[in-house]
C-alpha cells in the first residue's frame, strides 16, 4: 500500500511517498507554500513527488495511493507570530474584577471578552444559572465582527452543561444569519480541550484554538480539492498534536486537536527515518524550530499542554518546545543594543527572504541598490511588504487603500514612510494588518545569508547580497563576515533552546535574561567567550536527530557545542511529510470519581456530563462503560479500524491525622486510550 504524506509549512510544502508494508520512503519533494492560495503549493508538491518516482524502480500514479496524511505548521506559526482570526471569548462564571486586578486579560489572546453569569463548583454543582439573555446579546453583538467564538465556563471540565448550552446558542444565532450558506460560526468549548483544572490557562487555550479554526478548516478543504483535481481518491487523514491521525471530515468538525500537528509529525518522521529509540529531535523549518524527545521510540506527551511561543496551552500533545527561529526569520539590528552586544537579532517574526522576493519580483533589486547608496532610514532599509489575501469588510479606508496598492506588487517600507499620505505611522498599520494575515513582510533572513555564502542558491543571489551589504555596513564588517555571524547565531540559538528544553524537563525553564550567572556559564560552554579564566563544557547524553531542509548548515555547530552525536537521516528534508503517514489513530479520555457528602454517594465526571452512583465499583463500571463506548465511537469517527481500548485506574487516598495508619479515600482517575489503524475505505469527492 502506498501512502502520500503532505506537510504544509510556513515556507515549504513537503510531500513524501511511503510504502506502508516496508516503511521505505519511495520519493520526497518540496514546493514553496503559496500563502495566497495554498492549493498551488500543495498541487506542485504532489506533482513533484509523483514525478520523482519515475526516476526510481517503481513509478507511482494517483490510483496507487491508498492513504493521504496531512500535517501542518501553519497553526503553530500563527500562534508564534501572533496571528489568527478575530475571536470573541465568552467567560461563564469568571470574576471580571479578579481578572482585571491581576492584569490577566492581556494573556487571553483576544480583546473581545464578554463575562456571562453562570458556572459550577469543583463538584460539578451549579453555583448560578446561565444568563442566557446576556449570552444571546453577546453573540448577536459580535457575530458580524469575528470569525469564531470561544467559551470557557468556570469548572466547566467538571460540568460542561453551560458551555454546551452556549454552543447551541452560537449555532442557532449565527446559522440564522446565513453564514457560509447556512452553516454556523465555529465555536470551541473549554471542556473539549482538557479535563484538567486551571481556569485561566483553559481560557487562553480555548481562545488560541478558536482563532485557528477557520484557518485549519480552509487548509483541509484546500487539500481535498487539490487531491480531487489530481485524481487521488484516497482517504485524507490529519495529524493531531500527539502525532496520531484523524479523518479529515472529523478534524473539520473538531480541528482543535490538530494544533502542533507539524511539530508532532516531525518527531514521528524522525523516529521513522532514523530508526533510533531514544534521541532528541530538532526540526528547523522556515518559521519555527521544534525540539522534542523520543523515549522508547515514542514522542513524550505533555499532559499539561505544549508551550507555543509565550503561551502554555492545555492541549495534550507531543511535548514540543517551539520557538520562532527558522530559515525565514527576520534578521535585524537593534539600535538600542547594550554594550558588548552587536545588536543582531534573529526572529521570531517570519518574513519572505529577499532572495525569494526578488525571484518573483525582480524590480526590487533596483530599489535595494538605491537604498544601499542612500543615507537615513536605516531601521527600515531592505524591508518590503506585499499582499497576502483579499481584505475583509470593516477595514478603514486607509488600510484598504494600502492593500489595493500591494495587490499591484510589493512596496518598500522606505517608500511608504517617505510618502506624504502614509508617513512613519504606516508602520503601526502594517503591524496590525500583518497580525490579521492580510499582508506579509519581506526582509533579510538566514536563508539569504546562505545564498551569500554559496551554501544555498535556489533564488536570487544579488538581492541577498544587497540586503547583506545594507546590514553589514552598520556593523562595519564585510557582507560575508556578517552572513557567517548570522549562520553561527542561528546555531547558537538552537543550542540555547535545546539546553533550555532539557533543563525545563528536569528542573525549570531558565530565564537567561534574568539569570546572568547561568547565561555566563552557557556562553562559555558554547565557546562564545574566549577571554576568561573559566572554561566549561556541556554534554548532551542522547544523540540529536536533525530534520528539515537547512539543518546541515546549522546543526553541526550545535552538536559540537553539546558534544553529542548528530544524525541527519536520508529524506530528513521531508521528515514532516513522512511523519504524516507513519502514525495510527489514537483517542484519549479521562473519567474522575470523587466522593460526595462523606461517601454517601460517588460522583462520576465523564465527557459530556456527570452521574452519581451508590458505590465506588458501581461508579468505576459506569465510567468504564460510558467512556469505552464514547472512545470507540470517536475512534471510528476519526477513521480507525479494529479499535482497541485500554484503561488505567489510579485510586488516590490520604492519611488521616487523627487515626494513625488509616487512609481516607480521595478520588479515582481513569485514563482511557483507544487505538486503531487508519481505515482504507476509498475517499469521496468534496466540493
Amino acid at each position: 500500500m502506498i501512502a502520500l504524506g503532505i506537510d504544509t509549512g510556513g515556507t515549504y510544502t513537503d510531500a513524501a511517498l511511503v510504502d506502508q508494508a516496508t516503511g521505505a520512503v519511495l520519493a520526497g519533494a518540496k514546493a514553496l507554500t503559496t500563502r495566497h492560495d495554498l492549493a498551488i503549493g500543495i498541487r506542485e508538491a504532489i506533482q513533484a513527488v509523483l514525478g520523482a518516482t519515475s526516476q526510481g524502480p517503481r513509478t507511482v500514479s494517483p490510483p496507487d495511493i491508498r492513504l493521504v496524511g496531512l500535517s501542518s505548521t501553519l497553526a503553530t506559526n500563527a500562534i508564534v507570530e501572533g496571528q489568527g482570526c478575530p475571536v470573541c471569548l465568552l467567560l461563564i462564571g469568571y470574576d471580571p474584577a479578579l481578572v482585571e486586578r491581576y492584569g490577566l486579560e492581556r494573556e487571553l489572546a483576544t480583546r473581545d471578552i464578554v463575562y456571562i453569569g453562570g458556572g459550577h463548583d469543583a463538584a460539578g454543582n451549579q453555583v448560578a444559572p446561565l444568563d442566557e439573555a446576556a449570552a444571546r446579546e453577546a453573540i448577536l453583538a459580535h457575530r458580524d465582527h469575528v470569525e469564531a467564538f470561544a467559551v470557557s465556563s468556570y469548572f466547566g471540565v467538571r460540568n460542561p452543561a453551560h458551555e454546551l448550552r452556549v454552543r447551541a446558542l452560537v449555532e442557532e444565532l449565527t446559522a440564522a444569519a446565513g453564514y457560509l450558506e447556512g452553516a454556523y460560526l465555529p465555536l470551541t468549548c473549554g471542556h473539549e480541550l482538557t479535563s484538567r483544572l486551571d481556569a485561566l490557562r483553559r481560557a487562553i487555550t480555548v481562545t488560541l484554538n478558536a482563532r485557528l479554526i477557520p484557518l485549519l478548516r480552509e487548509l483541509i478543504a484546500t487539500v481535498r480539492q487539490s487531491l480531487n483535481g489530481l485524481g487521488i481518491r484516497a482517504p485524507l487523514m490529519i495529524v493531531k498534536g500527539d502525532g496520531s491521525l484523524v479523518r479529515a471530515e472529523w478534524a473539520m468538525q473538531r480541528p482543535i486537536e490538530t494544533i502542533l500537528s507539524g511539530p508532532a509529525a516531525s518527531v514521528v518522521g524522525a523516529w521513522h527515518l532514523a530508526d533510533r529509540q531514544d534521541v532528541w529531535v530538532v526540526d528547523v523549518g522556515g518559521t519555527t524550530t521544534d525540539i522534542a524527545v523520543l523515549r522508547s521510540g515514542r514522542p513524550r506527551l505533555n499532559p499539561e499542554g505544549a508551550r507555543v511561543g509565550r503561551w502554555r496551552t492545555m492541549v495534550e500533545a507531543a511535548d514540543v518546545h517551539t520557538v520562532g527561529l527558522g530559515g525565514d526569520s527576520q534578521v535585524r539590528l537593534d539600535g538600542n543594543r547594550f554594550p558588548g552586544s552587536d545588536g543582531l537579532t534573529i526572529g521570531p517574526r517570519r518574513v519572505v527572504p529577499l532572495s525569494l522576493l526578488a525571484a518573483e519580483h525582480p524590480a526590487i533589486i533596483g530599489e535595494l541598490r538605491e537604498q544601499l547608496d542612500s543615507t537615513g532610514r536605516e531601521g527600515v532599509k531592505g524591508q518590503f511588504v506585499l499582499g497576502q489575501r483579499q481584505p475583509r469588510a470593516g477595514l478603514q479606508e486607509e488600510d484598504l487603500r494600502l492593500l489595493r496598492e500591494l495587490a499591484e506588487g510589493p512596496r518598500s517600507l522606505v517608500s511608504l514612510v517617505e510618502e506624504a499620505h502614509y508617513g512613519p505611522l504606516v508602520l503601526r498599520r502594517i503591524d496590525e494588518l500583518e497580525a490579521q494575515r492580510l499582508l506579509l513582510r519581506a526582509g533579510f533572513t538566514p536563508t539569504d545569508a546562505l545564498h551569500v555564502l554559496g551554501r544555498f542558491t535556489e533564488w536570487n543571489i544579488e538581492a541577498a547580497q544587497l540586503g547583506a551589504q545594507i546590514l553589514a555596513r552598520r556593523l562595519h564588517v564585510t557582507p560575508e563576515a556578517f552572513c557567517e555571524r548570522v549562520v553561527a547565531r542561528v546555531s547558537d540559538q538552537v543550542t540555547s533552546e535545546l539546553v533550555s528544553k532539557v533543563l525545563s524537563d528536569e528542573a525549570a525553564l531558565p530565564d537567561w535574561d534574568r539569570e546572568p550567572a547561568a547565561t555566563a556559564f552557557l556562553a562559555r560552554a558554547m565557546g562564545a567567550v574566549s577571554q576568561s579564566d573559566l572554561a566549561c563544557q556541556l554534554t548532551l547524553r542522547q544523540p540529536v536527530v536533525a530534520v528539515g531542509a537547512p539543518v546541515e548548515a546549522y546543526l553541526p555547530r550545535t552538536a559540537q557545542q553539546l558534544r553529542t552525536e548528530l544524525l541527519i537521516p536520508a529524506h530528513a528534508e521531508v521528515a514532516n511529510a513522512v511523519g504524516a503517514v507513519a502514525g495510527g489513530v489514537i483517542q484519549r479520555a479521562r473519567a474522575l470519581i470523587r466522593p460526595v457528602e462523606g461517601e454517601r454517594f460517588f460522583r462520576v465526571h465523564v465527557p459530556g456530563g456527570v452521574c452519581d452512583c451508590s458505590s465506588i465499583e458501581e461508579a468505576v463500571e459506569h465510567a468504564r462503560r460510558i467512556v469505552t463506548e464514547h472512545l470507540r465511537s470517536l475512534a471510528r469517527q476519526a477513521g480507525a479500524d479494529e479499535v482497541e481500548v485500554q484503561m488505567e485506574r489510579v485510586d488516590r487516598v490520604a492519611p488521616v491525622q487523627v487515626d494513625w495508619g488509616k487512609d481516607v479515600y480521595v478520588e479515582t482517575e481513569m485514563t482511557f486510550t483507544a487505538a486503531g489503524r487508519p481505515s482504507l475505505a476509498r475517499g469521496v469527492d468534496v466540493e
